[in-house]
């Protein structure tokens, strides 16, 4: 997939913030936080239980940093790239949608408290809009591209 001028800008923006929130938990987070974190999380993935604490902040640092550096790499296809935005801006949704008291009763809408979840989408929708370009790309390499030259 080509780089477009687009890219440049969401993949600064999101790249940048989301290394920050690792390399910040990575190095600032104490059992307590470490604590609260790993319990957000089995609130709405509960298979994430079985995994002590730190090593779910470490892992969850880690990963962070792992996908700020990819979209901040060039070299780093924006395809993959909004891949890994789209499951891990997926992955923050899903947890908005299911912590108690996030939304609004009978709503998508969130509650005051859920207003710091809600916000996550963003990552979302920019991850899901460089795949469906990459795809899109993709399809039309597969059927040929139209070579410019006008139909008689």
């Amino acid at each position: 997939m080509k780089h477009r001028a687009w890219h440049a800008p969401v993949r600064l923006a999101t790249g940048a913030f989301i290394l920050n929130s690792g390399i910040s938990k990575w190095q600032y987070s104490d059992p307590e936080q470490q604590k609260q974190l790993h319990s957000m999380a089995t609130t709405a993935y509960p298979v994430l239980e079985n995994v002590e604490p730190e090593a779910f902040a470490r892992l969850l640092a880690a990963g962070e940093m792992a996908l700020g550096g990819a979209l901040l790499a060039p070299f780093v296809s924006p395809g993959m790239a909004g891949l890994g935005l789209s499951a891990f801006g997926g992955s923050l949704v899903g947890l908005y949608l299911r912590t108690p008291g996030a939304r609004q009763p009978n709503s998508l809408r969130p509650s005051s408290q859920g207003i710091a979840l809600a916000k996550d989408v963003w990552m979302l929708g920019i991850g899901t809009g460089l795949v469906l370009e990459a795809a899109s790309e993709a399809v039309r390499g597969l059927f040929g591209r139209r070579s410019g030259k006008k139909k008689k």
